[in-house]
């Protein structure tokens, strides 16, 4: 490995000064061609922030995406035309506190975390403090770490739903981190659950808690006669009216994400098109993207301590196998989250 060069570092008492983390200087989507470990100066903390000590990060499909550049929109609004702007990836985050900005009060050193920061997949990571809260005392690094991104994302899309209890809620991408969340969220919520898969993952959309299941490479979800107060469609490809023929004449769709629209928009233009729609049809249709909030993190963390949810974890990867993990989720094995741990 090759010592890159940075303009600040931090010196620790332990006397880490530089590093292993997860680097890539340009874009692709086989992540074997594009991330490696090399060692790096331990990022300096700003007087908000909280210098973690990463135990487990978890991986969601928005990592590819970044690692990937796709869609190129995502390039344009931010991210890095020609490069990544942070070349190591990660978002999730569960760790131990190794040391705080001045202007920090809530936590101290030696302090057990998760949350989100950025450039997560390294030995340490910079955060603000406000985006971290105290781990469960119930769940282990690798649990958390698979919580922030993923069940916050799903606590949104379904209260952007407005789900209520006794309703019926078709969940689209229901097996995979964000989908497993839904399942979880709705149910906690009082809905009728159906959870859409392929035939692999039914059963482990069964243990999420759906009431029902439909295998997608069997039958068409949306064809049936059965009609859905609410349908959250998570990275899914189907079209905006194939999904409203689903859905009751004042039913709500809610979609995140989106998969298989080109290279330019990635599936976004679904969204677009479903805010557009809304307002000349009695179903109400919507799209978001997704937003870490401290508060929705709180919510999220005391449904883990009632047991209303329990984060999925499918396997963990070491450090430096982070390109398998990401290989892996991206070719759509994989039941609920990743987690690469440290």
């Amino acid at each position: 490995m090759r010592t890159a060069t940075h303009a600040r570092t931090t010196e620790l008492d332990n006397g880490d000064v530089t590093m292993p983390a997860i680097v890539q200087d340009h874009y692709g989507a086989a992540a074997g061609d594009v991330l490696r470990l090399e060692e790096i100066a331990v990022p300096a903390i700003r007087d908000d922030e909280v210098l973690v000590r990463v135990r487990a990060a978890g991986v969601d499909r928005g990592v590819w995406h970044l690692m990937a550049g796709l869609p190129y929109l995502a390039r344009a609004i931010g991210f890095g035309l020609r490069r990544p702007k942070t070349p190591t990836p990660g978002t999730d985050v569960a760790g131990v506190v190794e040391a705080v900005g001045k202007d920090v009060k809530d936590f101290a050193r030696g302090d057990e975390v998760f949350g989100t920061a950025k450039a997560t997949y390294a030995k340490y990571a910079a955060a603000k403090a406000s985006r971290l809260l105290p781990k469960p005392a119930t769940l282990t690094f690798e649990q958390a770490a698979a919580v922030p991104v993923s069940a916050t994302t799903a606590l949104q899309a379904v209260r952007r739903a407005g789900l209520q209890a006794g309703e019926r809620v078709l969940v689209i991408g229901a097996s995979g981190g964000v989908g497993a969340y839904a399942v979880q969220i709705a149910k906690a919520e009082g809905a009728e659950v159906t959870g859409v898969a392929r035939t692999a993952k039914l059963d482990f959309v069964r243990a999420m808690g759906a009431d029902h299941v439909v295998d997608y490479t069997a039958a068409d979800p949306t064809a049936a006669d059965q009609r859905y107060d609410v349908i959250i469609d998570i990275g899914g490809n189907r079209g905006v009216a194939h999904l409203r023929r689903a859905l009751a004449p004042k039913g709500r769709l809610v979609i995140t994400g989106g998969e298989g629209g080109g290279r330019w928009l990635g599936g976004i233009e679904r969204n677009l098109w479903a805010q557009l729609l809304s307002p000349f049809v009695g179903q109400k249709l919507g799209a978001f993207v997704a937003r870490q909030r401290r508060d929705d993190l709180v919510v999220v963390s005391e449904m883990i301590r009632s047991g209303a949810i329990t984060p999925p974890v499918d396997r963990t990867y070491p450090l430096d196998d982070t390109a398998a993990a990401i290989s892996y989720m991206a070719d759509g094995l994989v039941q609920g989250k990743v987690v690469i741990t440290m």
